[in-house]
């Protein structure tokens, strides 16, 4: 978009100011006398000498002209010779040979939500996300998971990290968090920076070592029954319910089930959250492995005994994820096309 030409002028005046060029007290020609010497109107030195005058650089006095401010810009501006140049960033070649993703079907289904949900697009996210998606979500997992979640219990957010955050805001950043010792380094490091405090407990080859697992002083145990980072364990049943066995006296267990949609075809890994009869089990799940990276939307699954405790601590916070990325990806649930996608993928044994 071409500048105005008023704006131009100011610019430059400014720079001049800023430079030394102009120095404190010096008076600048008068509007007229500007505007004769640049080619344009008295309006246009006018809107120029008021937008620097608005910013403190210059002052008028009345009868006498527009004269400049002493400004010191020795620490606003410590290095001035570089303001008006840009250091663009690499723009990255992507090889798109790489995702096996149905780009196409995607941008249909974009058209598709924007011709038939129009206006209903630009209405405010509900906090815990739009009832839509969570609808999609919850009727997937029951049929494609063999998951019971009510919709009313799942919480959307902007990824991972973002729903790691919302379990210490809810439980409490004075807990303990026992995570696997080795893990996956994003969760140790959201933890960090959320303050609480983190035991790691050792890895065997089943899964957490029973010594570590029964460390007293563990309120939270956050664990990747599938595929756990970088060990590559999937853990037993066995395991999960020494896991859950665990958690039978009060305790949470946050189930990060990332990846877990490409199991071997026809043999659903069976997740901590369904086999819990204790409402101990916080579930997360994200669309960055199953769909995109640049996907950033996940979902949590919160036992319904901490909805209220989430309402009172969280309730005034907004979803962070645009109300159209979640009715596409609730459309694109909800028409099978997640699930074929899933399908072929594994079919191909790309995971």
């Amino acid at each position: 978009m071409k500048e105005k030409k008023y704006f131009n002028i100011y610019k430059s005046i400014k720079k001049q100011i800023l430079c030394g060029d102009y120095k404190p007290g010096t008076k600048l020609p008068s509007k007229r006398l500007a505007a004769d010497k640049l080619g344009c109107s008295v309006i246009t030195i006018e809107a120029a000498y008021d937008m620097l005058a608005d910013e403190g650089y210059i002052t008028s006095k009345e009868r006498s002209g527009y004269y400049v401010n002493h400004i010191d810009i020795s620490e606003l501006y410590p290095n001035n010779s570089n303001q008006d140049e840009l250091n663009y960033l690499q723009i990255p070649t992507v090889d798109y040979t790489i995702h096996d993703f149905e780009y196409s079907l995607w941008f249909k289904t974009i058209r598709k939500v924007i011709a038939e949900k129009g206006q209903e697009l630009f209405i405010k996210s509900p906090n815990m996300g739009c009832a839509i998606l969570r609808n999609a979500i919850s009727d997937y997992l029951y049929h494609y998971r063999n998951m019971i979640a009510q919709p009313a219990q799942i919480i959307i957010g902007s990824g991972a990290e973002q729903l790691y955050e919302i379990v210490v805001k809810t439980l409490g950043a004075s807990l303990t968090y026992g995570i696997e010792d080795p893990s996956y380094p994003l969760i140790e490091a959201v933890y960090q920076n959320a303050g609480v405090n983190i035991k790691k407990l050792k890895m065997e080859h089943d899964g957490i070592a029973s010594f570590a697992l029964y460390d007293e002083s563990i309120n939270v145990l956050h664990v990747t029954p599938f595929k756990s980072y970088p060990t590559d364990i999937t853990i037993s049943v066995k395991k999960r319910y020494e896991y859950l066995q665990w958690a039978s006296d009060g305790k949470y267990i946050v189930e990060d089930d990332f990846n877990s949609e490409f199991f071997k075809p026809g043999q659903p890994t069976e997740t901590l959250y369904s086999l819990d009869n204790n409402n101990s089990v916080i579930y997360i799940n994200t669309f960055s492995k199953s769909l995109s990276p640049s996907m950033r939307i996940g979902y949590m699954i919160l036992p319904e005994p901490l909805l209220s405790i989430y309402e009172e601590r969280l309730g005034i916070f907004s979803c962070s994820v645009p109300v159209l990325d979640q009715y596409i990806l609730a459309d694109y649930i909800s028409s099978g096309n997640f699930e074929r996608h899933l399908n072929r993928m594994r079919r191909k044994k790309l995971y």
